[in-house]
């Protein structure tokens, strides 16, 4: 054998030289490669992007089919209540006794009701109600709800004590007795008694999940570092805190969203929620149950379409709950 090697002039530590190096050599050089093609700052170097809490839920929300059905639904609903006229352009409180409880007909696919109302108008019109009291009561809640349990999970002490026996009391308040009790004296036609009702009742949960996340969350390292650098209550909160001790309660507050639209069908069924001739699904359904018997279609379609909507910001907070929890993952 010649001392350059075998034959073809490779040398024979080349030969014996293992594989799996070249293979190493290759990924490194594609991971490299990967890097020079996203640029930095200014335009030219490599740029290492931090990956965040947010960045991360947003990219497995837009691969999660759950999501995207439940908000395109949801979608629909603010849409046309916003708009009703885009898909229904009588009037829901034009009603003809001589239409009463009749079927399907021509221009009107989902027959009449027992007033001889347009079902399909009023089932696109109640949507308006619905929606309105569900995002206005979810909004109402969270806020208050979060600036409570938030303010007294970070300073402690005797106000959450004060506050954790208040919550104790509401919580022992049956939410639907507490409704028939306080909504029976109102006598206006508007969704802002039951919207208040709601949130008067509604924002100890919130405030009990705020307060939780804010414990753990004040317990980390970078915020003990800030304390000791001297930063004010008002900055940790706001600039440290918050931010990573929102996400519980926009999990809870998206879920609870449609547990709101669904309780103010029920008030409105029991004749303590809105009141005629605001147009609703609970009042729609509440009609339509005493003729059930000769006109089922008059439940049918405002009960789906309750269901429907309640079942679209249940699934839509379950995907947001499973983005954003990290033990999920």
């Amino acid at each position: 054998m010649s001392e350059h090697g075998p034959a073809g002039g490779v040398p024979e530590d080349s030969a014996m030289a293992p594989t799996g190096m070249g293979g190493a050599m290759d990924l490194a050089a594609e991971e490299g490669a990967s890097l020079e093609k996203r640029p930095g700052p200014d335009g030219t170097g490599p740029e290492a992007k931090p990956r965040s809490l947010w960045s991360d839920a947003w990219r497995d929300l837009r691969r999660n089919p759950v999501f995207l059905i439940s908000a395109l639904i949801i979608l629909f609903l603010v849409v046309i209540s916003l708009w009703p006229s885009l898909i229904a352009s009588r009037d829901p409180l034009d009603c003809d006794l001589a239409n009463a409880q009749k079927g399907s007909a021509p221009g009107h696919p989902f027959g009449f009701d027992g007033q001889g109302c347009d079902v399909y108008t009023r089932t696109v019109y109640g949507a308006r109600a619905s929606v309105t009291v569900g995002v206005c009561a979810t909004l109402g809640v969270a806020l208050l709800g979060s600036v409570l349990g938030g303010l007294a999970g970070f300073f402690g002490g005797f106000w959450d004590a004060i506050l954790s026996r208040v919550t104790d009391i509401f919580f022992a308040i049956p939410v639907v007795l507490g409704g028939l009790v306080l909504l029976s004296v109102v006598t206006s036609s508007t969704v802002w008694p039951v919207i208040g009702f709601i949130v008067l009742l509604g924002w100890p949960q919130i405030s009990r999940i705020a307060r939780g996340a804010v414990i753990t969350a004040k317990q980390n390292d970078y915020v003990q570092a800030a304390r000791a650098l001297g930063a004010s209550n008002s900055r940790m909160l706001l600039r440290h805190i918050t931010p990573n001790a929102v996400a519980p309660v926009i999990v809870v507050a998206t879920i609870a969203l449609g547990t709101y639209i669904a309780l103010e069908a029920t008030l409105s069924y029991l004749g303590v929620g809105l009141k005629p001739p605001t147009v609703s699904w609970g009042i729609d359904i509440s009609s339509a149950s005493q003729i059930i018997r000769t006109a089922p279609h008059a439940l049918l379609w405002p009960a789906g379409a309750l269901a429907i909507t309640v079942l679209a910001f249940i699934m839509l907070g379950d995907a947001v709950r499973d983005a954003l929890d990290p033990k999920l993952r």
